[in-house]
């Protein structure tokens, strides 16, 4: 004797609804997307040189602010425990009027 095969399910075909209660749960997958101000990498170790201006704003509004080396984030750490970044130390001693004799 064989056992008896389950008939085949027709995917076209109409579901038969359960006899008891039922739950359902939908879930919506989504990809999950963050953005990324700040640049990995070396920038994340200095400090930088931003407009005092700009950093109250940032304060503010929560708006990222924009290093003299190009660095783009939103600050919330003290940059007196990191070193000044030395390409933003570069353009701002580049940008700094000659001082009493200086060339």
């Amino acid at each position: 004797m064989s056992d008896p095969q389950p008939p085949a399910l027709d995917p076209s075909s109409p579901q038969q609804e359960p006899s008891g209660p039922s739950t359902r749960t939908a879930v919506l997958e989504r990809e999950e997307t963050v953005p990324q101000v700040q640049e990995p990498g070396d920038h994340e170790r200095f400090s930088h040189y931003v407009r005092k201006e700009k950093i109250l704003e940032s304060a503010l509004s929560g708006e990222p602010v924009t290093a003299l080396c190009g660095k783009v984030w939103i600050p919330g750490r003290d940059p007196k425990k990191f070193p000044v970044c030395p390409t933003c130390k570069e353009i701002y001693e580049g940008l700094r009027a000659p001082q009493d004799g200086d060339d």
